[in-house]
């Protein structure tokens, strides 16, 4: 199918379900314990809004047994001014293929403002994860031009008000989010071309209303560009006359999978689940041609023809992912030599040896070689976006690494870039300086695990990494990175407590609680902030609500030094204990004995399964440590 005739709404990047889907579904419903991993699989296919909907009957049936499995549970509540039970019926089916195990309310029909001011509604009684305030043009007061003098201005800032004042009203009755969405541009237009610069006229209104929610965000706020995906299906596409006449469906409904899709990959997103890596091939992937047999010469790159400039346009793609943080490797069946020498050597080539992190060229196969470059990262496989030109090489990835994004993107290369930004699997909520310098920090710390290598004894090692460790409470500047971590941190994580942007704001200024914001720098580069820690004060205890820290510096002894500073503000509060507990999860097993290694005694077994462990204070001895710790501007001494 050519770009031009493909289906506007299409998900383009996934495979089309098999035909006996519904069967399968069925059987699932029966018989789960005998392939628990099915289910997810056919998450993945691309599935219509029927197939949807009989997804989620086979998750309601079977909710208990995908908790087990490790899903992250999610509540999102929908509050909207127009019918909305198409996406609540999408959503739980779209949210497994991102992870999540949905559970979705919606307010009661043109009830939107009673269901947010009301802090005894039921949409608060559901307490909800995210609340997605979702309007429409006519609702707001923006579907009929206002040409009358300031009565465009006026009508677009009354918008805005009501807009913003029920998501604060949200924050101030819950701890959830909001996302936000920008509003579609409507087909009909009342003065043709001159419509966009004529005041008053509805499509300046939606376009000024758009342009100022973008500037009204708040922490807690995710923003939907509804407006933009708009755009890509096309509008005449998008808008379905006879619908919104009928039942007030602002859409299309073919363009729920896509609208589901999307709000999805936010609330992934939200909780720190977007991927991380995108792993390319080489071959055909990052130039046409093959190097092994053609040469640097004879490979299509470039300028000269419209297959070289797809080609450049990938690596280019590519190149604009890591300058916002997204790590970049390469894995690919050649010759180690001849798979560097275009990197080395041709003119055109975007890419640098230097913007990837991990580079594997062998000929063993491709999913253990993903394995090995996760590994080396210090990243989970559900990290990777694996890009390859060969379908039997991506179907082979697929049965082997399921966890991993493997895009369908087809033979021509002038689609990949398209296909692989659709897919939206990088999807971000914010960016800041540690998004922006995560490629190089995961750089660094591969080049940390060869160092560790060549050196051998571990003591020596720590002390060869010359780490300075700096603490400091929370604060605004690193506000936004610490709310990442609290919501993405699942291994190293004693609690896996999770808390929205703004109530780690509050955190800042609250003097019942201790907080920690810890970073590490060493020879290598700046790690950004690693730990996170959120201690409950009170006279003669201090109790751990939240501990945790990013998998890559494990083992360098930074949990010591974190608790030798925690021990002297205690102590110097007067507390003569510290308290701590493990709440197991799916996946902290990793830190069950935390507590016991570094030193506390068991107190008792909890009643849902986890720990509880105490510390007394006079009794704890300070260790050395192979690190300079910095603790809120001044230096502590060390072994360094």
């Amino acid at each position: 199918m050519s770009p031009s005739s493909r289906d506007p709404y299409a998900l383009r990047w996934l495979l089309e379900p098999p035909a006996d889907l519904r069967a399968q579904l069925k059987a699932l419903r029966k018989d789960f314990e005998s392939n628990p991993h099915v289910i997810r699989r056919l998450a993945g296919y691309s599935l219509d809004v029927s197939q949807l909907n009989q997804l989620g009957k086979t998750i309601a049936a079977r909710r208990d047994d995908l908790a087990k499995a490790g899903l992250r549970p999610f509540r999102v509540a929908i509050a909207a001014t127009h019918t909305a039970d198409f996406l609540i019926t999408a959503l739980p089916g779209t949210g497994l293929r991102h992870g999540l195990l949905i559970d979705a309310f919606q307010a009661d029909y043109g009830q939107t403002a009673q269901a947010v001011l009301d802090p005894a509604s039921t949409l608060f009684e559901f307490e909800p994860d995210l609340v997605y305030l979702a309007f429409d043009p006519h609702a707001l007061g923006l579907g009929s031009p206002r040409l009358d003098e300031g009565g465009g201005e006026e009508a677009v800032q009354s918008a805005i008000d009501y807009v913003t004042s029920l998501r604060d009203a949200i924050h101030t009755n819950s701890s959830a989010g909001v996302v936000l969405h920008s509003l579609p541009m409507e087909p009909a237009a009342l003065f043709g071309n001159f419509d966009a610069s004529q005041p008053g006229s509805v499509r300046w209104m939606i376009a000024t209303f758009n342009a100022r929610l973008a500037q009204n965000l708040k922490p807690g706020d995710v923003f939907l560009d509804l407006a933009a995906l708009a755009e890509m299906v096309g509008l005449s596409a998008w808008h379905d006359a006879g619908r919104w006449h009928e039942g007030k469906v602002p859409f299309a409904l073919d363009a729920v999978p896509l609208v589901a899709d999307h709000l999805c990959r936010l609330f992934s997103a939200f909780r720190g689940l977007s991927r991380k890596c995108l792993v390319l091939d080489l071959d055909n992937t990052l130039w046409g041609g093959v190097i092994g047999d053609d040469g640097v010469e004879g490979i299509a790159l470039g300028q000269g023809s419209g297959t070289g400039e797809a080609f450049a346009g990938i690596q280019s793609y590519a190149k604009q992912l890591r300058s916002r943080g997204i790590i970049l490797a390469v894995c690919s069946k050649n010759e180690e030599t001849n798979a560097r020498i275009p990197f080395q050597s041709h003119d055109e080539m975007v890419l640098k040896e230097s913007d990837v992190a991990v580079f594997v060229a062998n000929w063993t196969d491709k999913a253990s070689n993903l394995e090995y470059v996760a590994k080396a990262l210090n990243i989970g496989t559900d990290s990777l976006v694996f890009l390859d030109d060969n379908p039997a090489e991506r179907e082979r990835v697929r049965q082997e690494l399921p966890e991993v994004a493997v895009p369908e993107v087809g033979t021509d290369p002038a689609e990949y870039v398209g296909i692989l930004s659709e897919a939206g699997y990088f999807e971000a909520i914010g960016f800041g300086a540690e998004d922006r310098n995560r490629a190089e920090m995961y750089q660094a710390n591969a080049e940390r695990v060869s160092a560790m290598q060549k050196i051998g004894n571990m003591d020596e090692y720590l002390r060869s990494l010359e780490m300075v460790c700096s603490m400091r409470p929370f604060n605004s500047l690193g506000r936004t990175r610490t709310a990442q971590l609290i919501n993405k941190s699942n291994q190293f994580n004693l609690t896996t407590r999770r808390y929205s942007e703004a109530q780690v704001e509050s955190f800042e200024t609250n003097p019942a609680k201790f907080t920690l914001q810890v970073r590490l720098v060493d020879r290598f580069g700046d790690n950004g902030m690693i730990s996170v820690l959120i201690f409950d004060r009170s006279a003669d205890e201090w109790v751990c609500d939240t501990w945790l820290m990013s998998c890559r510096v494990l083992g360098r002894r930074v949990e010591e030094a974190v608790l030798a500073h925690v021990v002297d503000a205690a102590k110097a509060d007067g507390a003569k204990r510290l308290i701590g507990e493990w709440l197991p999860s799916p996946k902290n097993g990793l830190v069950e004995k935390h507590f016991e290694r570094l030193g506390f005694n068991f107190v008792a077994d909890l009643p849902e399964g986890g720990t509880r462990w105490a510390l007394d204070l006079e009794a704890y001895e300070k260790p050395a440590l192979p690190m300079v710790v910095e603790t809120t501007g001044a230096v502590a001494g060390s072994e360094a």
